[in-house]
């Protein structure tokens, strides 16, 4: 994902050149570099984040943290400025009319393949150096989420959950996800792929001591 400059000058931009940008500019700034996010997502990645969040709702009902969706600006910093995926904030003195101030607790990229390098160098270095205290990278396919904890100012891995498993997390204790019900979304024949299977390995120590007996 290239940097690209809603004018010319190659300067770094400010939260007040953002603010000033027509609406419906798809920009995120990092470092004051202004990045193009992607056009259009597509409809597995919208899926898996419709569902995402909707796990996110009934686990925080009646929680102090709240959930959003794409479409959230993220104030940073002056010159950090992004629209995750999904976010929880669990600070309500963060929420603002028109944008989160300052890093959520959570906060949630679903992969697409323009975008993949952004999220996790730029974005997961922004992410660490703000105070993220908890980040997930979901592959929409092949399933994947990959957790990532704050830990001495930087985003280090912690756990790797399948499409069967049940995630939990650290930084929010009362979300824990059963993946089976994200991981829905329907893959035809000819795009599967074929995955490593777990099976009993039909030679050792047993079968070698019975071949040569």
């Amino acid at each position: 994902m290239p940097p690209v400059t809603p004018d010319a000058g190659g300067r770094r931009y400010t939260w007040d050149d953002y603010t000033s940008w027509p609406e419906g500019t798809r920009i995120e700034l990092v470092d004051g570099r202004a990045y193009a996010m992607s056009p259009g997502p597509s409809a597995r990645h919208q899926w898996v984040a419709g569902l995402i969040f909707g796990e996110f709702l009934r686990c925080l009902a009646g929680k102090k943290c709240t959930p959003f969706m794409s479409g959230t600006d993220v104030h940073l910093s002056d010159h950090d400025v992004v629209e995750p995926d999904l976010l929880v904030v669990c600070d309500p003195r963060q929420i603002k009319e028109s944008h989160i101030e300052g890093a959520p607790a959570l906060v949630v990229e679903v992969l697409s393949p323009s975008t993949a390098l952004h999220d996790r160098k730029r974005k997961m270095a922004l992410y660490a150096a703000r105070g993220v205290q908890e980040y997930w990278i979901v592959t929409p396919y092949p399933p994947m989420v990959e957790v990532y904890s704050l830990d001495g100012g930087r985003l280090f891995s912690s756990a790797t959950y399948g499409e069967e498993e049940t995630l939990y997390s650290d930084a929010i204790p009362a979300i824990s996800i059963d993946l089976s019900k994200v991981f829905t979304f329907p893959v035809p024949p000819d795009d599967r792929i074929q995955l490593v299977e777990e099976s009993i390995v039909p030679y050792g120590a047993n079968a070698t001591h019975d071949a040569n007996t």
